[in-house]
């Protein structure tokens, strides 16, 4: 066996040495590439994930504050005033002239109306006893001319029936009546307390809803309102409506907080209830308020111990 010279053993070692060094600079190199490679690919995606969530945050805030279409034609400030022969007034519910809660009107010949404005839940009991009470008095002294009635309704309690939102989809329902057959809102704001559900409870179906709406005489465009009932066309304006009620913007009203429903102001004065509701009691405080203004009732209207529901409070 012939032995190599030393010199040129160590420049085979030196090459082999050489070679690895270049190997491992190699699958460094590769895998620093790699790891550029994923984290280019982690950036990317997490860029299109924060993009995709920032758009999704985006449409939720912009539909959150887009303001909610315009309400019914009826209801310019949120209720519909109902005058002599039980069909809407062009003007506006709760305005100027009826704000003042220290109005004149008065219940004497040639006055002006006495101007009735209710706040209403179509879930809540209080609301639903007030209407039983006094909702027969109310269309007397209305049909007589003797009044005229605002009826306002609002959603307070539109989480007291287990998810199904039944206040403000019955207000919702009442909003369609006023757009579409407005001469027979005053009867379907009573049936829609005849059928009031209880409190903590699912409420009506929108078929039940739907049933009770068409089932009063004389209602028109039953389609139309079946439709704006199923599509709840005015349920974000009932909300917005709502929330400005709680808050304070009360038309019809000098108060600044909102008492809670019913809530039921005669020229603008509040009739502080006491339970149970009574006809006498409604019907002595507006007699009160009717003769407290710049002209006196003649003759001053006697209230009577009956719960027969009579416009007594118009001269005779």
């Amino acid at each position: 066996m012939t032995n190599r010279p030393e010199g040129a053993a160590r420049a085979e070692r030196n090459q082999r040495r050489a070679a690895a060094r270049e190997r491992a600079a190699k699958a460094r190199l590769q895998q620093k590439r790699r790891q550029r490679g994923l984290r280019l690919g982690l950036q990317v995606g997490l860029g299109v994930v924060l993009l995709a969530a920032a758009t999704v945050v985006t449409l939720v805030l912009v539909d959150s504050t887009k303001p909610a279409g315009p309400g019914p034609s009826s209801m310019p400030q949120g209720g519909i005033t109902i005058s002599q022969g039980m069909t809407p007034e062009s003007g506006a519910a709760g305005s100027t002239a009826s704000s003042s809660p220290s109005g004149s009107a008065s219940a004497s010949a040639g006055a002006e109306p006495v101007r009735i404005t209710m706040y209403v839940d179509y879930l809540c009991p209080f609301c639903g006893q007030f209407e039983k009470a006094n909702s027969d008095y109310i269309e007397g002294l209305v049909e007589s001319g003797v009044a005229t009635v605002d009826i306002h309704p609002i959603a307070i309690l539109a989480n007291r029936s287990q998810g199904t939102k039944y206040s403000l989809r019955a207000a919702n329902a009442a909003a369609c009546v006023a757009q579409s057959s407005p001469d027979q809102f005053f009867a379907v704001n009573r049936a829609l307390f005849a059928a009031q559900p209880e409190e903590n409870t699912p409420g009506l179906t929108d078929a039940q809803l739907k049933k009770v709406v068409g089932g009063v005489a004389g209602i028109s465009a039953k389609s139309t309102i079946a439709s704006c009932i199923d599509d709840q066309r005015y349920g974000k304006w009932v909300d917005e409506r709502t929330t400005a009620v709680s808050g304070g913007d009360i038309p019809g009203s000098s108060l600044k907080d909102f008492p809670g429903t019913p809530l039921v102001l005669v020229n603008g004065q509040q009739y502080e209830y006491s339970q149970p509701f009574t006809n006498e009691e409604f019907r002595t405080f507006v007699i009160t308020v009717a003769g407290s203004g710049e002209q006196t009732p003649t003759p001053t209207p006697t209230p009577t111990p009956t719960s027969t529901p009579s416009a007594s409070a118009s001269a005779s």
